[in-house]
Parts: C-alpha cells; structure tokens; sequence
C-alpha cells in the first residue's frame, strides 16, 4: 500500500460509512464536500471520509464528526443534476484522526492522524476457526436471501484474508450505524470477527424466518394469484407476529355503533360484523366491504328524531306566509296536526300532490317540513328504472351501497323526517325490474314499519316519516301503489292568483335577489297582469316568475344607466335616482320583446265549421279548436291532427249522430254519400286524446253544413253517445281556468259535471256563464241560439222534433 498522507480533506456523510476494501458510490451535495473531492482530485486522489453523528446536522463542524473514518481513494467523479457530483470511492485503510482543521482560505474541512495497521492477536488456531464460522455463516446468509448469490458464494468460498472478510460482511451486514462505526474502530481483526459472529447469527434467524414465509406463501400461491404476492406475504407476517386490525379504526367504529342505539337485532349483527373485522387484516378483498357496512350501520339514526311542531295556529301562519292559496293541502296538513295532537302519535301520512308543473307542489313540501318542525329531504325519482336504486343493493357487489331511501335518512339525520317523493309519475319498469314495487313497501303504513334495505339487511322502520309525493299525472302511476296513497290535487292558477302570487311572493323575492328597492321601480298591476296575459299561458307560475326577472333585469340596467349620469355616494354606493323608473304596460317590448299571446278567438273561430273545446293537459288546461271542411267525394271520413283512438271513435260517432239527426236539422236534404269531410284539430305536432270532444266535433259538423258559424266566446266538452246523450268528462276545473285565460265568456258543460265546479274559485264563476247539458239537442240549442236558420223564427229551437216541425 502506497504511503498514505497525513493531511486529508474531509468528506462527511450521513447514515452510512465505508470499510476498506470496498467500493461505494456516493451522491454529494453539500458545498463544503465538494470543496473537498475536488481538492483530493486535484492531488493523489485520497480523501477521508467520516460518518456524522448525527444526520440531520446539515454543517457539520469537527465536534459533530467521529474521530475514526476511512481513506478511500475516489475512482471517478461525475457531475449530476442540481451541481452534485456523483462519486465513487474505495476503501483504502481505517484512519485514526488526531485533529480536524479549517485552513484559512479553504472551503472543505481538513483532518490529520494516521492510519490504523490491522491486528493479529491470539491463538491462531482460534483465529483460523473464527475466519472458517464466518465463511460459513456468510454463505448460509446468502443461500437464505431470496435471488441467486451464487457468484457472491464463490467469492466468498476463495477469500482467504480475515480481515477483507470481515471488511466485506461488514459493508453489507444489516448493522446501525452506531455498531458499524463499532466494527470500523475495531484494530484486532479477531475481535472484528467474533463481533460478526454474534450479530450475523441473529441476521440468519430472521432470514430464516423470512424463508419460512416466503415458502409457505409459494404454497399458497399459483399463478392467477402472483399480482398479490406483497399483500400475502404481509398477512402472513401478521399472523406470525399476532398483530390485528389497527385498534383505533375498531374503537371508532364500535363506538359508533353503540352511539347509534341500534335496535336489538341490528346491533347483534353489526358486532358480528365487528369481530370479524376486528381479526382481518386490510389487505383481505372483504376489510373495505365491511368497514363501509360498519360506517352505515352506525350513521343512520336509528334512535334520532326531530321534535314535532303541534302548534297548529303557528303552522297555519308558516304555510301562509310561504304560499298563496292551496286551501286543500293546507287544511290537510292543519288536520294531521289536530289529529296528531289530540292522539299524540305523529306516524305521518302519505299524500300525493298531483297537478301540472309550476304550481307549487315541490316547494310547498318544504313549507310543510318548516310548519312541522321536522328536517325535509327531496328524493327525486324521475327516471328510476332499476329496482336497487330504490332497495339497495346487495353487499357481494363491488361498489354496493344503500338504496335512495336510505341515503336520505342518513342525509336528513333523523328517523321521522318529511321526505319529498319527486316525480313519482315517472317511475319506468325495465329488465333490471320495477321500482314502482319496491315503492309499495315504503309507502304501505303496515309494511314500512319494517322496510329492509338489501344492503343494510336489517329492517328500518320508516312509519314516522312524513311522504309527500309528486306526479304531473296519475295515468302511469300503478293502480297498487296509487291506492296507498292519498291524492290531493293541486290545479292551475287563474289570473286573480297569478297576480297575488306575484306582487306578495315572486316580486319581493326577485328585487332582493337583483338589488333593487322598491322604490326605485314603478310597477303597475296592469303591468303584471298584461305580462299573465301576453307573455304567458301556464298553469302555474315558472313563467310568469323568469318574465319578472327578466323585467327587472332590464329595470336594472336603466338604474345603472341613470346612475352614471349623476354622482354616486360617498360609500360607492348608487345615489338617489332622479326619478323611478316606469314598468308601465307598455314599456313590456321593449324589456320582454314581442307579445307571444294574443286574443286571436275570435278570428279563428268566427267562420262555419270551426267549434271551440276545452281539453285537459298534464300541463294544466288548455283550448282546441275543432275544424271540419266538405268536399265532393264519396261520404269519407279523414282525421288529421295526431288524434288517438279514442278521439278518433269520438269524431266517428259525432259524424254518424249528424247523420241520424240529419232530418232534424236544417240540412236534412244534405247528400252525405257525395262529400268527403275532413277533420282537422290543431296543432297538428300535438298528439291528442280523449273523449271529451265529441260534442265539440259534432257542433262543428252541424256548422258547417247549416253554414253557420258559432259565437266564437262559446267553449265546450262532453262525450257523446249515438243516442245523443251527453255524459260527464274529468278534468273541469282545469278546462274552466283554461277558457277563462283564453278569454271564452260561454261554456257549454254535461249536466253530471255540474258539482265539479265547486273547486273553480268564486272570481272565476262569476265571469263564466255555464250550460249544463244532457243530450245534444239542448248543447246545439244553445250553442247556435243566436243563428239565423233558415225557414224558423228567430229564437225557434234549433232541433225540431218530428212531431212540431212546421209543415211544407
């Protein structure tokens, strides 16, 4: 070995250390270091480097450094990313550090001592025997690692240098930093050797012991199951070790479901659930599955209710003050809070709010939780098809969670919440199953008592929460599930309640929501009703309320305009305006644009062979005009207008009761086997339905051919029969709100309809004039009262009967 020098630059490292005679790559970084090796490569290439202490330290000085390293000679040096340098050094001798220095102008640390000669002491027989125990116990260590080290073992096999040896095993030994320094500032190489000894036979057991895993997991394991050879291995050593489930994740979980109160049956099983999980380890496929089944268990309420208002002056106020109108969902609601009080058991009803969109039937249902004092949660059920969304599903599926009932218990954080049922018409049955079944257990008194959720596998009693249901119509509602519940029909507005509904609930809300005091505004009621009148036609009041945005939208850009033009406050607030601004009636096109609603009745209806009907919506209702043409032919019928089958047999059995009736009316000489007649209802992307057009259809007939055209306020509905009776039809209430917007002064009604109009408001009555009919004779007397017929007096009933029909 060449002459070593007895100055050195320093190369401090951390958690590691180099042995003589062997090679190490190391990243440096720090300033002072590179100093260093640039200065060992700028001479003969050596360098001392020490182990730290302490490897935080990022500066070490001479105290924080141990007083024995190694020269190393450093093979190449590299510059890496960052200014590091990667270097690569081999060990040369143990080095004994008298002194560390900083000379004066130098950036690197320096250090001065000698190196430490190995030493040979004892008997050397004993020596031979150390050195052979090690060989052997090194090539039982390198058999016991998992990859081939064959090479390494014929290595290891030709060394015949003690102290290589132990420089070798101690480079490699799974040792702390503490004992390596140990083993560097060991002189004797004996000593070096009985001190591997001890240490390398624990580093054999525990690879031992990794052996053994390693072996039972290859018996375990083929070849579909080699992607979770870690996740094995690490529950093997658990159970070899005894280790369980992290303690804290249980404690939380148990002490959530005890918290819970849940019943007996439920709790049994949720801690069966419990144990299981309490001795599985979390790489197991079922430790997620059941820790979410857990969680479940314990965040319903199960025991959790909200403390119910019985103050029935005070929740008449509250549904006052939310909603206009509605007498009959608000006396239904006052009713369940007498009963309740009086009975003092508050299992809610399940009511049904039936009506066309925009009348309210969504947010009355949170005026309703807001007078009960009871959380409210909105489930919307349009479009369901699948029977788990509304029963969960089953925990052996991936990803498996609760169904909707469920969620919104857990959302609403109590056991007797009123929960919203939306859009229950628009359940869909497909191959997945039918929701509307699954409903018929939430929503049976005596079944939800007991519901079971398929993923919660325990029954939840669901007989304290409040139903409100949703449906636009109760056609595609199945008969069993429509029977549990109890309809209440919520109808069109008329105009009079449009406006209230505007001036006391619309509009206030609207200013605050675009910043505009009341004051700064003009605003008419002329205005609001011109807007129900021209730029709607709804049953409810979506319309009406984006039109007053609109407006005030526009109100609020000629504020901002008028404000620019004089001086704004002091705060940066908007000034007082010079003068309100007007929404006039007339000022409407120019915020809202073009009319889109006029009084076009009488153009359109004003001519023979038009007729005016009323017809039912799921909207609301609305007006049909019937129109008929006659043309040469050979007596054909044709129907335009998407009519369906029904209304298509209607317009059937109107043409033959003209014909029956033909010698009664002024065109009994009217050859029908030589004219076609063509029946047209628009409009014709429209599909339409239903009886109740029959009498309107035949009045047209009888227009046409008497070529007298109807007075065009007169409305009407009802089905005929060939007899020419008149029987009743559904839906009036709303047909009457429909002819009162459009502006109809006459209606024509089936006697049997008569009572149904105690649900149209009093204001309505009085600007209609009803007649109640039962057979045609009595409809086509009053329909053409004021025609001229040619050979009858004035005011001669149109219909004769054989027997007073004036002679020729």
């Amino acid at each position: 070995m060449d002459k070593l020098p007895s100055l050195l630059p320093v190369l401090p490292i951390r958690n590691a250390l180099v042995f003589p005679a062997v090679s190490l790559p190391l990243a440096v970084g720090r300033g002072r270091s590179i100093k260093a090796v640039e200065k060992a490569a700028e001479s003969d290439n050596f360098i001392l480097i020490v182990a730290q202490k302490i490897a935080t330290t990022s500066d070490p000085e001479p105290g924080d450094l141990f007083d024995t390293g190694t020269v190393c000679k450093i093979e190449g040096v590299s510059a890496i990313e960052g200014g590091s340098r990667q270097v690569v050094v081999t060990g040369v001798a143990r080095f004994q550090i008298s002194k560390y220095q900083l000379v004066e102008g130098q950036d690197y640390m320096s250090a001065r001592g000698e190196s430490i000669p190995d030493i040979h002491s004892g008997d050397p027989v004993r020596a031979q025997a150390l050195f052979n125990s090690l060989k052997v116990l090194t090539r039982e260590i390198l058999e016991l690692l998992p990859s081939s080290m064959e090479p390494l073992i014929t290595l290891i096999e030709q060394v015949d240098d003690p102290s290589y040896l132990t420089n070798v095993c101690g480079a490699y030994l799974s040792l702390g930093l503490p004992e390596k320094q140990k083993l560097l500032e060991m002189p004797d190489v004996e000593g070096r050797m009985e001190f591997l000894l001890m240490h390398m036979r624990k580093e054999r057991e525990v690879l031992s012991v990794q052996r053994e895993i390693r072996e039972k997991m290859s018996e375990r394991m083929n070849q579909a199951q080699r992607e979770a050879l870690l996740r094995e291995q690490l529950r093997t050593i658990r159970s070899e070790l005894g280790e369980e489930a992290s303690e804290d994740v249980v404690e939380k979980l148990e002490k959530k479901i005890r918290d819970a109160h849940l019943p007996e049956e439920a709790l049994k099983q949720a801690i069966e659930e419990l144990t299981r999980f309490r001795n599985m380890p979390n790489s197991s496929a079922e430790y997620h599955v059941i820790r979410t089944y857990l969680e479940w268990m314990g965040s319903l309420p199960w025991d959790v209710r909200t403390q119910a208002n019985l103050d029935v002056k005070g929740a008449r106020k509250i549904l006052d003050e939310d909603h206009y109108g509605m007498e009959n969902v608000k006396r239904r609601i006052i009713q369940f809070l007498a009963v309740a009080k009086l009975k003092n058991d508050l299992h809610g009803p399940i009511l049904c709010l039936v009506g066309p969109p925009g009348v309210g039937k969504t947010s009355v249902g949170q005026s309703v939780a807001k007078a009960l004092g009871r959380k409210f949660i909105r489930t919307s059920l349009g479009g369901v098809r699948d029977e788990a969304e509304i029963r969960g599903h089953r925990r052996t599926y991936v990803g498996a969670l609760p169904g909707r009932i469920i969620q919104s218990i857990k959302r609403a954080g109590s056991k007797n919440p009123l929960m919203m049922l939306d859009e229950i018409d628009k359940l869909r049955a497909d191959f997945q199953g039918d929701p509307s079944a699954a409903m018929l257990e939430v929503l049976d008194p005596e079944q939800n008592k007991s519901f079971t959720d398929h993923y919660i596998d325990m029954a939840f009693d669901l007989s304290d929460v409040f139903f409100i249901c949703t449906a636009n119509v109760v056609d595609t509602i199945p008969p069993a599930l429509l029977d549990r519940m109890e309809m209440i029909e919520m109808n069109g507005y008329t105009s009079t309640e449009k406006l209230h509904i505007a001036k006391d609930y619309l509009l206030p809300k609207l200013l605050t929501e675009h910043g505009i005091h009341r004051d700064w505004i003009d605003l008419p009621d002329t205005t609001i009703e011109r807007i129900i009148s021209h730029y709607t036609r709804e049953a409810g009041v979506r319309e009406l309320n984006r039109k007053l945005a609109s407006l005030l939208r526009g109100a609020a850009e000629e504020i901002v305009k008028q404000e620019q033009q004089n001086a704004p406050a002091s705060n940066g607030t908007l000034g007082a305006l010079k003068e309100k601004i007007s929404l006039s009636p007339e000022s409407l096109q120019k915020f809202l644009g073009p009319e889109k609603f006029f009084p076009e009745i009488i153009e359109r209806a004003n001519k023979p062979g038009v007729a005016t009907g009323l017809a039912w919506t799921p909207h609301g209702g609305d007006i049909l005009f019937v129109e008929v043409s006659a043309m040469p032919g050979k007596g054909g019928l044709t129907l335009t207008g998407q009519l369906g089958d029904v209304m298509k047999e209607s317009a059937q059995i109107a043409l033959s009761v003209a014909r029956s009736t033909a010698p009664l009316l002024p065109f009994g000489d009217y050859d029908f086997s030589k004219y076609d007649l063509h029946i047209h209802v628009p409009a014709g992307a429209i599909p339409k339905d239903g009886p109740s057009a029959g009498i309107t259809i035949l009045t047209a007939i009888v227009s046409l051919l008497t070529k007298n055209s109807m007075d065009p306020k007169i409305g009407m509905t009802g089905e005929i029969t060939l007899r020419g009776a008149i029987l009743p039809v559904g839906g009036i209430k709303e047909k009457v709100l429909a002819a009162h917007r459009a502006g109809l002064r006459t209606l024509i009604l089936p006697k049997r309809n008569q009572q149904d109009l105690v649900d149209v408001p009093k204001e309505v009555q009085g600007e209609l004039e009803f007649k109640f009919v039962e057979n045609i004779e009595e409809a086509l007397n009053f329909a053409f009262q004021h025609a001229a017929v040619a050979g009858f007096p004035p005011g001669f009933p149109f219909i004769q009967r054989p027997d007073i029909r004036p002679a020729a």
